[in-house]
């Protein structure tokens, strides 16, 4: 991979942070971004009160670190803590523990290798995740606690609710930090183990849904079932996790329902409409999606199925444990129910925003402006790499682009970024064009502001990468 020159921070032999602001403050000097430069950077980090050393691993800018600690899913007047309360509260007394007070920091063994991930699964790139070091970085997923929840959790099921942060694309419906929910629950698979999942079965509240699913013998090749169970703990074990996640979305979806009837002269609330469809996923089997009708077409909902036997093994359960696992995105389905144009609003701490909202409750968000955006491109000939190679072969990748435009932009000024224009010229250099609009969500941008930063990331992408702008 080519290296990029940067200029020379000075050297820093330790650093701690007495607030989130000085962290930030402090880092927004020495941190890079991109996935194959060398920059310099403290030798040390303290995030939630815990030192972790720093090396070639690590890349997490200000940008993101601003992120961790704000906790929306524990905020009762929240969008995202509202939904986390309302499923709290719809399986209290169901035989869940419910843990939502995780610290994002996590080993990349429980985030990766306890879960099976393979060596060059893409989800461990630098890329991709956020590396404190080699060692450590922010969670990809709630997934990273199920090593300790399986271990410990002393009721036959668990939800887990939590920020997970991801490098990602800038665009209205992703976001660099957003929320998660998983659950879980398991049973020990005795003589006793039908008659047992029956009666859970048995217990299950029953609701007024409309279900489309397709009867299966599990054992085809497309979804298969795993080995060691039977047809029968196979289809039981099926049935309970089913009826779980129907219980969920429906008690989530019916107050968005209910918001929309008041959006929507009264109509008449007809049952919620659910269907399942199969899936694959590398931690379960079989594995399934639900889709949920919601404003005239299909919207994916939930992944899940039975949890793979090697996942619980490496958890420290034993070899006679089944169960079933499922995860959701809180973030897409509160923009749907909340009717919040802009994933950015999750993070605003504009009052405006706010203050619409309040617990145990789903109502729509009203606008209080829209302000005018700007658009400005950017074009550069990637000068390194191989002829006609891949943007990781080159040593640059789309996600270093967002994360330079992130640093740059602190207030989350950039509504969209989108790549107009990808080609490899006749010499071997790839050429690449991203169209980023500019707009603020609590404010009207001047020209020279938006001018003023749109050369900063292009003067930062040119110092940090062999590339030439054009």
């Amino acid at each position: 991979m080519a290296l990029a020159f940067i200029r020379a921070a000075p050297a820093v032999r330790r650093v701690v942070f007495k607030s989130n602001v000085a962290r930030v403050a402090t880092l927004s000097r020495f941190f890079s971004v991109g996935s194959c430069l060398r920059y310099e950077k403290p030798e040390s980090i303290v995030i939630d009160g815990k030192s972790y050393e720093t090396d070639d691993w690590t890349n997490l800018p200000s940008s993101i670190l601003k992120l961790v600690g704000r906790n929306l899913h524990l905020n009762p007047n929240h969008p995202i803590g509202i939904l986390n309360s309302l499923v709290k509260k719809r399986f209290g007394n169901m035989g869940y523990t419910h843990y939502d007070n995780f610290k994002p920091v996590v080993s990349k063994f429980e985030n990766f290798d306890v879960l099976g991930f393979p060596e060059d699964h893409p989800g461990r790139s630098k890329s991709d995740t956020y590396y404190i070091n080699k060692d450590y970085l922010l969670r990809t997923h709630t997934s990273a606690h199920e090593y300790y929840c399986f271990k410990n959790c002393e009721t036959p099921g668990y939800f887990i609710t939590a920020d997970v942060y991801r490098r990602d694309e800038i665009d209205k419906t992703h976001y660099p930090g957003f929320h998660q929910m998983e659950g879980a629950r398991i049973w020990k698979k005795d003589e006793n183990v039908i008659e047992t999942i029956s009666k859970d079965l048995e217990n299950l509240p029953t609701i007024d849904i409309i279900v489309e699913d397709t009867p299966k013998s599990y054992d085809d090749k497309t979804n298969p079932k795993q080995e060691y169970m039977s047809v029968e703990e196979v289809a039981l074990v099926s049935r309970h996790l089913k009826r779980t996640i129907e219980i969920l979305v429906n008690e989530v979806f019916h107050l968005g329902m209910i918001a929309s009837k008041k959006n929507r002269n009264n109509k008449k609330i007809e049952p919620l409409k659910v269907r399942w469809v199969e899936a694959y996923f590398p931690w379960t089997a079989p594995s399934w999606e639900i889709e949920v009708f919601w404003n005239g077409e299909w919207l994916e909902c939930c992944g899940c199925g039975l949890v793979q036997q090697q996942v619980l093994i490496n958890s420290g359960k034993n070899e006679d444990t089944i169960g079933w696992a499922f995860g959701i995105g809180l973030d897409r389905i509160a923009m749907l129910l909340f009717g919040i144009p802009d994933i950015r609003l999750f993070w605003s701490e504009d009052d405006r925003f706010l203050k619409q909202f309040k617990e145990g409750s789903v109502n729509y968000f009203k606008p209080y402006s829209k302000y005018p955006s700007s658009k400005k491109d950017i074009s550069f000939f990637i000068n390194s790499g191989k002829e006609k190679g891949n943007e990781s072969e080159r040593g640059f990748h789309d996600n270093d682009l967002y994360e330079i435009i992130r640093e740059v932009s602190q207030e989350d000024l950039i509504e969209n970024v989108n790549c107009i224009d990808n080609f490899v010229h006749p010499n071997g250099k790839l050429s690449k064009c991203f169209r980023i609009t500019y707009q603020s969500m609590d404010r009207t941008l001047t020209n020279d502001e938006v001018n003023k930063i749109h050369e900063k990331i292009k003067q930062t992408l040119a110092e940090r990468f062999d590339i030439t702008l054009r």
